[in-house]
């Protein structure tokens, strides 16, 4: 990994002595030689939904980000800059992603943009951050096409690889229940790259994937689904559905009393999907990278934190979906600090390779930010619900963990191939 650094200064001066015109690159009023003030506030784009099949999860999302720039506000911003920002929903649907991307960049001026829950949603935002060099950071989406296929200069990506929760679930699956598999998947971009790193794992481990049953977007009645699983009677049903879709399968297969009947893996499983939810509704194993419950150093501290600034939310502790917004928040925001400049292409080398301790990070493992895919390789956990909580919000309990792999679904991640700094436009922010 380059550690060296480019100054906005340097690049518009090396551009005016070989052509003698001064090239500003981006949206920006104030992107001119000597005309940003030191004082200026960083301003960030949350690209959060607000509306549609990840409301839930987006807000959660928005939540850490929120935090994570509250406390460098208190610490005096970053540069000696106070940090700003402005939310727009994107109401998970790709066309409004994009058009939201484009508002925050051009109209106010956001330097950097953050959040996704929908892959397809991560992946639109991306081509417009791209288009204009802006830092993009994928919080939430899992998809091994975000960086894959999809991968870009600007956008990292900071969930779980979905081949990664797959790898984690499978085999003790297979081991425990049999080798029959059925697949419920959402039909979009992420249930249809989970779903087929699922079935190689499952070919890899000697299984047998006898049918996949594709629910649309936005499915609140899943009786068709559950009678044809009843009929069909696997061992083991992987299922990659999310948000709202979620809650709608959960609540009908606990009506039915299939949760106990076969082994449900859910390949992710995001906290505000399932706060809340009665026992019942709490059957399966999932993948995920953070617990409040965890006990690791500074996960008490960093629950209190979460409780004095959001007294009111209905979510009473964080989930992982809160803590990937808030680890990429401040992860970006040191990285902008180590750099000492806000400039896009300076931040990108301070992020690319940055390996993250397993203690600032409340994991067990350290961390580290792929240079060449930009997926945060991290510690992924087992989780089932918790028999004897101690309390309502002792949902669950760990299985195991396991530490950061790069496992390459080929058919997606082999397809990563980064722009080259030269095709990224730079600017200060």
């Amino acid at each position: 990994m380059s550690n060296s650094k480019f100054t906005r200064r340097g690049l518009l001066g090396s551009a005016a002595a070989a052509g003698g015109v001064v090239a500003v690159y981006g949206p920006w009023k104030h992107n001119r030689v000597h005309a940003q003030a030191s004082d200026r506030p960083i301003r960030i784009g949350i690209t959060s939904d607000a509306s549609g099949q990840y409301a839930n999860s987006g807000a959660s999302d928005r939540r850490g980000m929120l935090m994570a720039i509250a406390e460098a506000n208190a610490e005096g911003g970053v540069l000696g800059r106070k940090i700003e920002h402005v939310h727009i929903d994107t109401e998970t649907i790709p066309a409004t992603g994009s058009r939201v991307a484009e508002r925050l960049i051009n109209r106010e001026e956001c330097g950097f943009l953050i959040g996704a829950v929908s892959s397809g949603v991560a992946n639109a935002i991306s081509q417009v951050a791209q288009r204009y060099g802006v830092i993009y950071l994928n919080t939430n989406s899992s998809s091994p096409t975000e960086s894959g296929e999809n991968c870009h200069r600007v956008k990292f990506v900071w969930d779980g690889n979905g081949a990664n929760f797959s790898k984690a679930a499978i085999r003790n699956s297979l081991d425990a229940y049999g080798g029959n598999v059925m697949m419920v998947t959402n039909d979009y971009v992420w249930g249809h790259d989970t779903a087929r790193a699922t079935k190689a794992l499952v070919e890899q481990y000697g299984g047998t994937i006898m049918d996949e049953i594709l629910v649309p977007q936005g499915t609140r009645d899943f009786s068709a689904a559950l009678l044809k699983l009843q009929q069909a009677g696997p061992n083991v049903v992987a299922a990659a559905v999310g948000g709202d879709d979620q809650i709608a399968l959960r609540q009908q297969v606990a009506q039915l009393g299939m949760g106990d009947k076969m082994a449900w893996i859910n390949n992710q499983q995001d906290w505000p999907d399932v706060y809340g939810l009665p026992a019942d509704n709490l059957f399966g194993v999932f993948g995920t990278t953070w617990y409040h419950g965890l006990d690791l150093p500074g996960v008490q501290d960093f629950v209190a934190r979460y409780q004095a600034m959001y007294p009111d939310t209905s979510m009473k502790v964080p989930g992982n979906v809160f803590y990937n917004g808030y680890m990429a928040t401040r992860e970006l925001l040191a990285a902008i600090e180590r750099a000492g400049t806000t400039n896009n292409i300076a931040v990108i080398k301070e992020l690319e390779g940055h390996v993250m301790s397993a203690e600032s990070r409340m994991q067990h493992h350290d961390a580290m930010i792929d240079p060449n895919t930009h997926q945060v390789h991290q510690t992924i956990y087992l989780a089932t619900a918790n028999t004897e909580p101690k309390d309502s919000d002792d949902m669950y309990r760990i299985l195991t963990q396991s530490a950061p792999e790069n496992v390459r679904d080929e058919a997606s991640l082999g397809a990563c191939q980064l722009e080259s700094y030269d095709d990224t436009p730079t600017f200060d922010a």
